[in-house]
């Protein structure tokens, strides 16, 4: 696979990396950034996802959406990117089945993100602001994912609940908050920066790349019970998305 903007796609996958094993520091010591402070805020702190390579298969599963629509709503996905989608879902469905790890809560959030994922993928295919540039396009997610947060904290009466969450006054917690929180906006221009700097297809390899990367080299950093199942529930959904790459790139 050949990629351009070495450098860029680098320093990209660097941050990726990063971001993802700073945010999984939670579940050693409490939680951390975007996922822990999501959870103090709503105060659900019996959530300790899985490790990542369990996330991002989960994650990848979101194409499934995009692909469906695609095909039943605007007939316009191919024969190939059908049969990418099909190993993304056969992955995403088959994990929760030899997961020696299950935990329903888990991966109830993890259904959620993906169907939120899959609708804001296909919010974003249907509307394309042409004044809006890709940071600007951030920026507005950022402000409406706050909003909507803070929105829905009270009525789901969490609000005060997230003053009982346990870590809420150990250091480590805030120091990782600011640390995931920073790691993510440099994740943030780096993925602008590399997006208006290259094709679809090539930042679609590029964010292959760093998928595979960070899912190969978690297991380094923590502690990851799996079997020869859910391996090869991560090797299918690896085929899947390399597939997904390929169609990107060669626009079939």
């Amino acid at each position: 696979m050949y990629l351009k903007r070495p450098a860029g796609g680098l320093a990209f996958c660097l941050f990726y990396l990063a971001s993802c094993l700073i945010n999984k520091v939670a579940d050693i010591g409490g939680w951390t950034s975007a996922s822990c402070l999501l959870e103090a805020w709503l105060g659900r702190d019996k959530l300790v996802f899985k490790p990542i390579p369990v996330f991002l298969t989960v994650h990848n599963a979101a194409e499934v959406i995009t692909c469906g629509f695609q095909k039943f709503v605007q007939k316009e996905t191919s024969l190939l990117k059908i049969c990418s989608v099909l190993f993304l879902l056969a992955a995403a469905v088959c994990l929760p089945l030899c997961d020696t790890q299950f935990d329903p809560n888990g991966y109830l959030w993890a259904l959620i993100h993906l169907i939120c994922v899959g609708a804001y993928k296909i919010f974003h295919k249907l509307w394309k602001p042409n004044s809006l540039s890709e940071l600007d396009q951030q920026y507005i997610n950022y402000v409406f994912s706050v909003v909507l947060l803070a929105s829905a904290s009270h009525p789901a009466g969490d609000l005060f609940s997230a003053l009982d969450f346990p870590l809420l006054y150990f250091y480590r917690f805030h120091s990782s908050c600011c640390a995931s929180g920073l790691l993510g906006f440099f994740l943030m221009l780096h993925t602008v920066k590399l997006k208006s700097s290259t094709t679809s297809g090539q930042y679609a390899a590029w964010t292959f790349l760093a998928k595979v990367i960070t899912a190969s080299l978690s297991p380094f950093f923590f502690v990851m019970t799996a079997n020869v199942l859910t391996i090869s529930c991560f090797v299918i959904s690896g085929v899947g998305e390399a597939l997904l790459v390929y169609t990107e790139r060669t626009g079939t």
